[in-house]
């Protein structure tokens, strides 16, 4: 028979294990060398193109996520916690077989997201006229109106979730290619410009199973002035 007093101190112990537990937790995947970058404005900077829940869960959640298991997946790992995400997603068929799908999948987030959240801002100056990164679009698309339709086709035509990305080729000249689930342009030896996250998390609570009118409010937002100044780094 189960007493009063059993049943007080059994609640309690399961107490005291349900507090330990989540502190256990927080404490192995909040370590590690990967962390999680700050946003760099407010939440609702974007509104009302991207409203601010969305932002929040994105980057306190989701990015938070990424780098939670990359660390996870590194913990046993000394010499690959010395690396850059960078590194490893460039290197990726250098990582044991073991973790390999976690470092890319979850090291991918990492990443993605931390360029993204740069590439993002609300009343950034426009694109340079004559400059060198509009010439580089000159080369890949007749015009602005081809561009904006050759970017919502790609994006509308990724099954599930996945990313469209702006890459700089080994020749300097620019490429529109496509990712699936958080995989990056690093690990197929492209440089990244700039990309558009097409997971529904990026959208859904605003746009809901609209993806086309998410494309054209993020292209209300891109920030040329950071994109610019990367693309004359990455084509230096």
């Amino acid at each position: 028979m189960i007493t009063r007093r059993h049943a007080l101190k059994s609640a309690g112990a399961l107490a005291l294990a349900m507090a330990a537990a989540p502190f256990r937790t927080f404490a192995q995947s909040a370590s590690g060398p990967h962390k999680l970058p700050a946003l760099g404005y407010a939440f609702d900077a974007l509104e009302p193109y991207i409203d601010a829940k969305t932002m929040e869960i994105h980057h306190g959640k989701h990015h938070q996520t990424y780098v939670t298991k990359l660390n996870e997946a590194l913990a046993d790992h000394p010499d690959l916690q010395k690396l850059s995400v960078e590194d490893l997603l460039k290197n990726l068929n250098t990582v044991p077989e073991k973790i390999r799908s976690a470092v890319r999948n979850h090291g991918g987030g990492h990443y993605n997201h931390s360029l993204f959240w740069q590439c993002l801002k609300k009343d950034s100056a426009p694109l340079t006229e004559g400059g060198p990164l509009m010439k580089a679009f000159g080369e890949l698309f007749s015009s602005e109106d081809e561009a904006k339709e050759e970017f919502l086709k790609r994006a509308m035509g990724v099954f599930g979730s996945g990313w469209l990305w702006v890459v700089v080729s080994k020749d300097k000249s620019l490429k529109l290619v496509t990712t699936a689930n958080q995989d990056s342009p690093l690990s197929n030896g492209e440089a990244p410009l700039f990309g558009i996250d097409l997971w529904e998390h990026a959208y859904y609570l605003k746009h809901q199973n609209r993806r086309a009118d998410y494309v054209q409010a993020i292209s209300k937002v891109l920030n040329w002035e950071f994109i610019e100044a990367r693309f004359e780094k990455l084509t230096a």
